[in-house]
C-alpha cells in the first residue's frame, strides 16, 4: 500500500476523545459549549485551530486533510503530511531544519505575549 493509501486507511489516534470515548470518560461527549457531543469533524477543526495558535510563531500552518491526516506548512511552501498530532513536532523540525523543543522557556515566552 502506498502512504497515500495509507493516509485514508488509517485508524484514529488514541488522542482524539470522538474516536475514543471511553479513555475520556463521561468528559469527552461535551462539546467544550454545552452541546452533548463532540464529532470527529468538530473535535479536529478545534484541534486545528488551537494548534495554529502554538505554531504560528515558528511560521508554520497546520491544516486538516482528507479528515484523517493534516498537512504541515512553512510559509516558504515546504509541506509534509502528519498522520496525527504525535508526529507533528519531528515534521516541524524536518521543515525548519533546526530543533523544535514546545517546552522551552523562550518559546514559551513568545507564546505568552
Amino acid at each position: 500500500m502506498c502512504g497515500l493509501c495509507g493516509m485514508f486507511a488509517g485508524e484514529r489516534h488514541w488522542t482524539e476523545r470522538a474516536a475514543s470515548p471511553a479513555i475520556f470518560g463521561e468528559a469527552g461527549n461535551g462539546g467544550g459549549d454545552g452541546s452533548p457531543w463532540v464529532t470527529p469533524a468538530r473535535e479536529r477543526q478545534e484541534r486545528v485551530r488551537l494548534v495554529n495558535r502554538v505554531l504560528g510563531p515558528l511560521g508554520l500552518v497546520l491544516a486538516e486533510w482528507a479528515a484523517s491526516s493534516y498537512v504541515l506548512r512553512t510559509r516558504t511552501g515546504r509541506s509534509e503530511m502528519v498522520p496525527d498530532l504525535g508526529a507533528l513536532w519531528p515534521a516541524a523540525e524536518r521543515l525548519l531544519g533546526r530543533p523544535c523543543d514546545p517546552l522551552d522557556p523562550d518559546f514559551l515566552a513568545r507564546l505568552s505575549r
